[in-house]
């Protein structure tokens, strides 16, 4: 999609050879992964979701919840032993909860397509078929809703944290 340029794709891939970016083992893999991670509005959602006007327009009382941080990177205290939440989804829209699932259509972490099949695996019937959706007459996605309340949609343009990228 055009994210990155073809050099630093060729560059990548001759000198970080499938490594995990976030410990290369080449300076040149280093210098390679640094110019394509650099996310600075990562950086700045620390100081908006900090910020006093953002916690009370979140509703978030004072003293309730510390410093927000993105990234725990592995302090928060949970293990990764649940394998599937599918059937917690099931559970929670049979019993008439509604649900929007949505994807970024530009998230290259987990693609829309992974998402629109988890969501397609829970077998409820179609309500609305697929369809654009669209925000000050402009095409903002597509949408499709199931019985029990679930409807999926795609955020055009949307990255994986679709709001950070398209918040309207």
């Amino acid at each position: 999609m055009g994210i990155i340029s073809d050099q630093l794709y060729e560059t990548i891939m001759e000198h970080c050879h499938g490594e995990v970016y976030t410990n290369p083992k080449t300076a040149l893999c280093a210098q390679a992964s640094d110019r394509f991670d650099r996310n600075y509005g990562t950086y700045l959602s620390y100081f908006w979701a900090n910020n006093n006007i953002t916690r009370d327009a979140l509703g978030i009382k004072k003293g309730s919840k510390d410093e927000w941080v993105r990234c725990h990177e592995g302090d928060l205290p949970y293990s990764f032993d649940i394998k599937s939440t599918i059937k917690y989804h099931r559970n929670m829209t049979l019993k008439g909860y509604p649900a929007l699932v949505y994807s970024g259509d530009h998230d290259s972490a987990v693609p829309f397509l992974g998402t629109q099949s988890w969501v397609r695996s829970l077998n409820f019937p179609i309500v609305d078929e697929w369809r654009a959706w669209h925000l000050d007459g402009q095409s903002a996605g597509f949408t499709i809703t199931y019985t029990n309340n679930l409807t999926f949609a795609t955020v055009k343009g949307g990255g994986h944290t679709a709001p950070e990228f398209q918040p309207e």
